[in-house]
């Protein structure tokens, strides 16, 4: 395991961003049944499920707060590590270890902004290639003293078919299907509310100062990482 250096991956394009945003609403989206959005041609105009709609994730800021994990692996680590302290599961601490061993904090991680409502970062060019295409319907839910109260994520699909295509067949993505799933795996339960107050449990990442980026935590995760290790039997994990 390399010592963690300032840096991660550069910003990435439109098209990638479109990518791991596809990934994320196709991976923990929940699904819709068939009756809900099989509405034949002309669906009731206040509708708000899509005619070919076949899963929903329900609120940007859940969208945000997978989007954070997916994107620094130190913060994604440390979950893991939360749930293995909790529940015991070997599993977790090896995924934990395998992303540390892989330097993916390092190589991997693309910061994101704190703003007032935690880690935040504008997805409206990622969501305008995922519209065009008609791959992603974006809905309005609600009016609170005249704003929006929330927006759905409605994975239409051809928004499946195309995510179906990314996982089997294009392996140079393989990276973005591994860990979107495992995130969607982690937050399994979690609306937007619970998960970002579960991402405020972070000293880091709360007490960012609004504006800048939030800070990586790998260095902390290591140790943590290494004591949980020991802590088991020799033999039950492989050292990262």
């Amino acid at each position: 395991m390399s010592p963690i250096k300032p840096g991660g991956m550069s910003a990435p394009s439109r098209g990638q961003d479109a990518v791991r945003i596809l990934l994320i609403i196709s991976a923990a989206a929940t699904p819709i049944p068939a009756t809900a959005g099989d509405h034949g041609a002309d669906p009731a105009p206040n509708d708000p499920v899509p005619a070919d709609a076949v899963a929903v994730l329900e609120s940007q800021v859940l969208l945000q707060k997978l989007d954070f994990w997916v994107r620094n692996p130190d913060f994604l680590a440390d979950e893991l590590l939360n749930d293995y302290e909790q529940g015991g599961d070997a599993e977790l601490l090896e995924l934990a270890g395998s992303i540390l061993a892989a330097d993916e904090p390092e190589v991997r991680r693309y910061p994101m902004m704190r703003f007032l409502f935690g880690a935040y970062e504008p997805l409206d060019d990622a969501l305008a290639v995922l519209r065009s295409a008609h791959l992603v319907v974006r809905r309005k839910r609600g009016t609170v003293d005249g704003r929006v109260r929330r927006h759905d994520y409605y994975l239409t699909r051809t928004g499946r078919s195309a995510a179906e295509q990314i996982v089997h067949d294009v392996p140079e993505f393989g990276y973005f299907v591994d860990r979107t799933q495992l995130v969607a795996r982690l937050a399994t339960g979690y609306g937007g509310s619970r998960l970002k107050a579960r991402q405020y449990q972070q000293d880091e990442y709360r007490n960012a100062v609004i504006g800048d980026q939030i800070a990586t935590i790998a260095p902390r995760v290591q140790q943590r990482w290494r004591r949980c290790a020991a802590e088991r039997q020799p033999s039950s994990v492989d050292a990262a």
